[in-house]
């Protein structure tokens, strides 16, 4: 390593200063020569924390015949050097079951699961007043049909599908259940909710197909 500034205490003396401990700057690694100009002093790190880190001492000299002199000084990783993980944006850090009593979770503007609430009207219907308000009148935003199929490929292929141990003994599909309730909307031929305090699926969306042994029609026969 050829120090063509001379400034190799100069480095070590900022990065010293820097690190408040002499401990903590170890021998020099590499000088690297950006241009004739600007230098980099690199010296081991033994910081509690930062194993594999390096010291870096830019170093300026605005022409020849001028003083070395310090711009900058700050903590660089290695090749080896133990790493934060990558920062993930807490709306897609969080998960089901993470929300609990007093949390927001905001909703972003550009959510493709939802549209404004006027863009799902039909256009050229003359709907009922109910009706509109299930298509979604007096809602800023409704589910789009990005939405409504991850919701749908959700619960279909969740724990309350038909593909589940228990809705492979049942006797018959909740369709056909007395204490299925049909929920409203685009989705009302493939889901409703359980209506029987009884069953394990009480107050909770069931696929049509679902099914559990608390069916309204698994009756006791009389003798």
């Amino acid at each position: 390593m050829t120090d063509t500034f001379n400034a190799l205490d100069l480095a070590r003396g900022a990065a010293l200063e820097d690190a408040r401990d002499p401990k903590f700057v170890g021998e020099l690694v590499s000088i690297d020569q950006e241009d004739e100009r600007i230098a980099t002093y690199l010296f081991e790190s033994s910081l509690p924390g930062y194993s594999g880190w390096r010291w870096a001492v830019t170093v300026i000299k605005v022409d020849d015949a001028a003083p070395a002199t310090i711009a900058d000084v700050v903590l660089l990783p290695g090749a080896d050097s133990l790493l934060a993980p990558e920062w993930v944006a807490y709306k897609d850090r969080i998960e089901p079951g993470d929300v609990g009593v007093g949390d927001i979770v905001p909703t972003s503007s550009d959510d493709v699961r939802l549209v404004p609430g006027f863009d799902s009207l039909p256009g050229d219907e003359d709907l009922a007043l109910a009706e509109q308000f299930e298509f979604g009148l007096g809602r800023a935003r409704v589910l789009s049909i990005v939405g409504r199929d991850a919701a749908s490929k959700r619960w279909y292929e969740g724990d309350r599908g038909p593909n589940t141990p228990i809705a492979q003994y049942a006797p018959m599909p909740c369709f056909s259940c007395g204490f299925f309730l049909p929920i409203a909307g685009s989705l009302r031929s493939a889901f409703g909710v359980c209506a029987n305090a009884l069953s394990p699926e009480d107050a909770r969306v069931v696929s049509v197909d679902h099914g559990c042994g608390a069916h309204s029609q698994a009756l006791i026969v009389p003798e």
